[in-house]
């Protein structure tokens, strides 16, 4: 099997992963225990890529607004639509990440990093506090992917045990209670 057939194959990983990560962000009201950090703030906002099919069959649609009124991305999961992207907002040891996670690759896109002192006072005078930026985002950058892997994680965890079915069945309840129109 060539790497383009697995990635085909194995995709409904990362879309499984992004539903179940909306759902445990709802489920505390976005609040997530990380094992051995505590607790961090994931909100799903704004934008999410929903699809369905595959080929010259597949559907896309593109769902936009603010998290409370993600109600046609309820809609769609109800329908059997997958979560394939969705705008993230995590907010970690004082720091604030906004990024767009494509799950089929786990994909970063449009990553805004946290703003601090040294971005705000950019001076860019002195290499060595040019060097010292640019080393404070890569630091940023690396947190960043650290704690979705450390999420990834959690998810796959879960995935491959016996507790799946109940957590599946919870995220199910969770889909068909959301989607209901108010």
């Amino acid at each position: 099997m060539d790497l383009v057939d697995l990635i085909a194959e194995k995709r409904f990983l990362g879309q499984e992963f992004l539903t179940w990560l909306w759902w445990k962000s709802e489920e505390r009201g976005g609040s997530i225990e990380l094992p051995g950090d505590g607790d961090i703030t994931v909100v799903f906002e704004k934008h999410m890529l929903l699809e369905s099919g595959e080929g010259e069959s597949s559907e896309k649609i593109i769902c936009t607004g603010l998290q409370a009124e993600l109600q046609e991305a309820r809609t769609g999961l109800q329908m059997g639509k997958k979560l394939e992207q969705a705008r993230i907002l995590i907010n970690h040891s004082n720091y604030e990440y906004s990024f767009t996670l494509a799950g089929a690759l786990m994909e970063f896109r449009n990553v805004r990093l946290p703003k601090t002192e040294a971005t705000e006072n950019d001076k860019g005078e002195n290499p060595e506090e040019v060097e010292g930026m640019i080393l404070e985002r890569i630091y940023l950058f690396e947190e960043l992917i650290r704690v979705v892997n450390t999420l990834f994680k959690m998810f796959l965890v879960v995935r491959v045990s016996a507790e799946w079915r109940e957590e599946l069945s919870k995220i199910r309840n969770w889909v068909e209670k959301s989607a209901v129109v108010v």
